[in-house]
This record gives C-alpha cells, structure tokens and sequence, in this order.
C-alpha cells in the first residue's frame, strides 16, 4: 500500500507542478521527493517478488500508515527546503 499511495502523491504532485506556470512553491523539489520514493518502493517490490515471490503489492494497516508517514515526511522536507531557499532570496536591510 506504501507503493500506492506515494506513487498517487508523486502523480497529484506532477499534475499540480506542471498546472503552475512558474516554480514559486518550488513542486518540481516535491515532484522528486516523491518520485524518488515511489522508484526506490518499485525496486523493492520487485526484487522482493523476484527473489522471494508471493504478492507484488502488501495490503495493510502496517503498509498503510508506512505510505502516508512516508509522504508526511517528504512534505516536512519540501517544506524546510521551501523556507530556507525563500529566507537566502530574501535582501537583507542592513
């Protein structure tokens, strides 16, 4: 389920990146956070299917609440990188 949900967080972010004009909100940084987790959880899933067969996808809380911690954190993250780059593109009055 992990695989699902930051495949599905990595695509709403694609849409809403490629739907601004500009990069104001920095999404191209999300769109690879997201992106990145969702090629890291594919390559998982198959080696985990190749090596140890059974079922592609795990379908549980436990998964679950891995995919929705995952993509919390990858927003926590976005928005550090958000704030830092806007406070160094800020003049400073001296």
């Amino acid at each position: 389920m992990y695989f699902i949900i930051t495949a599905l967080a990595a695509i709403l972010t694609t849409i809403g990146w490629r739907s601004i004009s500009e990069d104001k909100f920095q999404l191209s940084t999300l769109c690879l956070i997201y992106w990145g987790a969702t090629l890291m959880w594919l390559v998982d899933h198959v080696v985990a299917y190749l090596t140890e067969g059974g079922a592609f996808l795990e379908i549980s809380m436990d998964a679950t609440l891995l995919g929705i911690t995952v993509v919390v954190c990858g927003f926590i993250v976005w928005m550090l990188i958000a704030v830092v780059k806007n406070l160094w593109g800020v003049p400073r009055k001296n």
